[in-house]
């Protein structure tokens, strides 16, 4: 049997996709349009639309993506904080017969061993089926060269996946996502881990580093969308997202890996007992996250990019939308995110912005 909550997300995001549905989506509560910027400001949202935003920065370029649902698009530039002057080029689109034909969520790029690889999950229209898959392509912009398909991350324990990320620690690679138990949805999304042997090939079997414990993750079962962030010292943090999407509860949560801790062993990750950023009605933020991160142009900020509604009980659909915000370090070496800010509110540029 399907998982109720999850085949609810794909439904609504296949739903919100659909243009005669949004348009009857439209008539009862128009989408915020991200306001007037000056030289110096921008406003979230970046964009009025875009679940499960991702950035990777290459020197001074930013390339980004959010779930499109039937494709894989990239934005190339310079200035982050202006993506609403920007347009997406399709990087991938899958043939109609294939596994990975439908329900491509989450899309990341990163560029590894010299060349890009782009992560998603998909499915062939039955949710049960979604799992990893991998592009790669060697040319120096991704927005232009051949994406091609590398295959279906695949661990010894095969089951149904979603989010996934990558990172290094010590000179080894590393697969996160978040995934069910068993062939069948047991009602709760755990985060994994497995060594990789490349970039696009999972060593042995997942390894759960964590699951919904605390009473903020418990609304929906849900630990999802992990992300890897290290301080100036090095330490290693996973965020992620905690309770269902399709809930005002989901929010951000932390794990922070031991001191010469191994990535592979769940004792080796604390997890922070709050969440470290969620929902602020009076920002208009509600559900905030998915998030990655990045850096000012110039190299001495930190800033954090996550999806949120604009709303309450908005769910999973496309009303989701992408926000930036500057965030620092704790005394300890934690990162602290502080609060979502408020939409529609004229904010510094990332520093060393093109203006």
């Amino acid at each position: 049997m399907h998982h109720y909550k999850r085949l609810l997300y794909g439904i609504t995001l296949f739903l919100a996709l659909g243009a005669s549905c949004k348009k009857e989506a439209d008539e009862v509560q128009k989408p915020v349009t991200p306001g007037t910027n000056t030289s110096n400001t921008f406003t979230n949202p970046l964009l009025p639309s875009g679940p499960d935003p991702w950035v990777y920065q290459q020197n001074d370029t930013y390339y980004y993506t959010h779930t499109l649902g039937n494709r894989i698009g990239l934005i190339k530039t310079k200035t982050i904080s202006q993506l609403g002057k920007e347009a997406f080029t399709t990087v991938f689109a899958p043939g109609v017969s294939e596994p990975y034909s439908q329900n491509l969520w989450a899309p990341e790029i990163h560029f590894l061993q010299g060349k890009w690889y782009i992560y998603f999950a998909a499915d062939n229209g039955n949710d049960v089926n979604h799992r990893m898959y991998v592009l790669e392509n060697a040319a120096a912009d991704p927005t232009t060269g051949t994406w091609t398909m590398k295959g279906k991350l695949t661990p010894t324990t095969d089951r149904w996946a979603i989010d996934g990320s990558v990172f290094e620690h010590g000179g080894q690679l590393y697969f996160i996502w978040s995934g069910w138990v068993g062939n069948n949805d047991p009602g709760i999304q755990q985060i994994y881990i497995a060594k990789m042997s490349n970039p696009w090939t999972l060593e042995g079997d997942r390894v759960m580093i964590t699951r919904p414990t605390f009473n903020w993750e418990m609304n929906g079962l849900v630990n999802e969308g992990p992300e890897v962030i290290k301080n100036a010292a090095g330490k290693v943090f996973m965020v992620y997202s905690a309770s269902g999407c399709w809930t005002d509860s989901y929010s951000l949560g932390r794990l922070t890996l031991r001191d010469n801790g191994n990535p592979m062993n769940p004792d080796d990750w604390i997890k922070s007992p709050a969440p470290v950023f969620a929902t602020k009605a009076e920002s208009n933020a509600f559900g905030p996250g998915h998030n990655g991160f990045f850096k000012s142009p110039d190299g001495t900020e930190d800033w954090i990019i996550y999806h949120a509604n604009s709303f309450s009980n908005q769910g999973c659909g496309n009303t989701r939308s992408p926000r930036i915000q500057k965030f620092t370090w704790n005394a300890d070496g934690t990162p602290n995110f502080g609060e979502p800010v408020k939409i529609n509110t004229p904010l510094p540029r990332p520093s060393g912005e093109v203006k």
